[in-house]
């Protein structure tokens, strides 16, 4: 069976007149804490992720979660680098948005954030309205992508997406305008696509931000090796290397300097 730590929350602060309790924390608080703790603990492909369990306790408010050990010990080496850095640009970008988040709601609610966790006996990170945990603007900058995968899900009543399933990074969904997929005759569901996207990357890491990113130009795709379509290629290109001093053309390609 797999070894089994925690990651304790405490959140102090005051609603309205009273002091924080379990009693007066709104549920959307709640809500916000578990889509974070998901992404701090598990950045990655979370089809896969071991359960996550969950309490609350009195003392202001002691959100507390279980899961696995190897889950609480990389972040408990996390929240160090944090403290060490004062900074989140070098945290896989769904943990540091997390972290954003909760420095977001430190400040607009003025509330303090203690987390604690059973591999270290002090608190790991503290998170207040006084703290600034935010990404560097300037490390993001705008980037033209491609994504291949089978389109599973298109449409959205209020933002139109595409859900694009790839191998490499799992679904990503990309914002598109209602107008292509209302004009598009073809049913698009549960065929291979390339899809040229715009987005944010990052200038030190090269990680996406796949959470904001617009579809420019939908592909078809055929991954399929076609052994004829390469033959012709190769045929219409052979007389032009056919005197081809190929010496001579390394040499030049390789700018003289491996003689």
């Amino acid at each position: 069976m797999e070894k089994v730590g925690y990651i304790e929350i405490r959140v102090t602060g005051n609603e309205g007149n009273n002091p924080l309790t379990p009693d007066n924390y709104d549920i959307r608080e709640i809500t916000a804490m578990l889509e974070n703790i998901e992404d701090i603990l598990y950045p990655g492909n979370k089809k896969t992720r071991p359960d996550i369990t969950y309490k609350i306790e009195e003392g202001s408010v002691r959100n507390i979660f279980k899961t696995s050990l190897q889950a609480v010990v990389s972040f408990t080496a996390v929240a160090g680098m944090i403290n060490n850095s004062n900074s989140i640009d070098g945290l896989e970008l769904p943990t540091a948005k997390a972290i954003e988040n909760i420095q977001g709601i430190a400040r607009n609610k003025a509330y303090s954030f203690e987390i604690k966790t059973s591999e270290a006996e002090d608190i790991v990170l503290k998170i207040t309205p006084e703290t600034s945990y935010e990404r560097s603007a300037h490390l993001w900058v705008d980037a033209e992508l491609y994504f291949y995968g089978i389109l599973t899900n298109a449409g959205g009543k209020s933002k139109a997406n595409i859900h694009l399933d790839t191998k490499e990074v799992g679904t990503i969904i990309i914002e598109t305008d209602k107008v292509f997929l209302k004009d598009e005759p073809d049913n698009l569901l549960y065929k291979e696509y390339g899809a040229r996207v715009i987005g944010k990357q990052n200038l030190e890491t090269g990680e996406i931000d796949r959470s904001n990113l617009k579809l420019v130009q939908l592909i078809d795709y055929n991954p399929k090796y076609d052994e004829a379509y390469l033959n012709n290629l190769i045929a219409k290109a052979s007389p032009k290397f056919k005197n081809l001093d190929t010496d001579l053309w390394l040499s030049n390609m390789r700018g003289n300097n491996y003689e």
